[in-house]
């Protein structure tokens, strides 16, 4: 695989030292983010009468999300969130806190747990799947770049979205999260392909597009996409396709 290209060393305006510009040319791979990008998980609405055991009506449901927005503002929650993607451990203890501190479904914490963990409850973008194709068509390798808690795989292969990766990286298994170089880095080796030549697909600002620090490419998504609908993938296609 090619040496990566040194990052110039940039001071507050920018680079210290002059270098000439790298050529643009077609990646050679793409990096997928997991949630908000390819897939998304059923609504909170839909999560919540699945584990309460009985009927929730509207003005019933509507306090309990209210009772989860004000969570996220509470001090326990948020502590819970620190370095939450580093372990399976932590990442369980950051979302049965959070879900715990709605009151109607701290019993239910460890359920709407399982949920999450679980691929019937996860629903691709309704363009991930012709996007992929048409990526692995155009003999682009692909690599999922994900921070979370658990194996995705079975996620992916309960959609037949399994086939067109040759590299997964859950940050659980390296104790770190995005936008760490090393996670980047790591599917980059697996893939052959060096991250210059790369493209990070998500919908972080920070974590994915991040990855420009490792030297990758990067595109985030805008967020608020609801779950199966079309995410507006086709743009990774015309980066992919240029001009370069």
């Amino acid at each position: 695989m090619p040496t990566p290209r040194p990052l110039p060393v940039a001071g507050p305006e920018g680079p210290i030292r002059t270098v000439a510009p790298a050529p643009v040319t077609r990646p050679e791979a793409v990096l997928f983010d997991f949630s908000g990008t390819l897939f998304q998980i059923k609504s909170y609405e839909d999560r919540i009468r699945a584990a309460l055991p009985g009927p929730v009506d509207e003005t019933a449901m509507d306090a309990i999300l209210t009772s989860l927005e004000a969570g996220l503002t509470d001090p326990a929650v948020i502590e819970a969130q620190h370095a939450r993607d580093v372990s399976s451990a932590a990442h369980r203890h950051a979302f049965t806190t959070w879900y715990a501190s709605a009151p109607v479904l701290a019993p239910f914490a460890d359920v709407l747990y399982d949920q999450l963990r679980s691929p019937e409850h996860w629903l691709p973008y309704a363009d991930a799947e012709k996007t992929l194709a048409a990526l692995d068509a155009r003999g682009i390798v692909l690599g999922v770049v994900s921070d979370v808690g658990w194996d995705l795989r079975p996620t992916f292969a309960r959609h037949g979205l399994d086939r067109w990766f040759g590299s997964w990286v859950h940050s659980y298994e390296h104790a770190t999260e995005k936008p760490d170089p090393r996670l980047f880095a790591h599917a980059c080796a697996e893939l052959g392909v060096a991250p210059a030549d790369t493209l990070m697909v998500g919908d972080h600002p920070a974590k994915d597009g991040g990855a420009a620090g490792a030297g990758l490419r990067s595109y985030v998504l805008p967020g608020g996409a609801a779950p199966g609908a079309v995410r507006g993938l086709d743009a990774v296609l015309r980066l992919v396709d240029g001009p370069h």
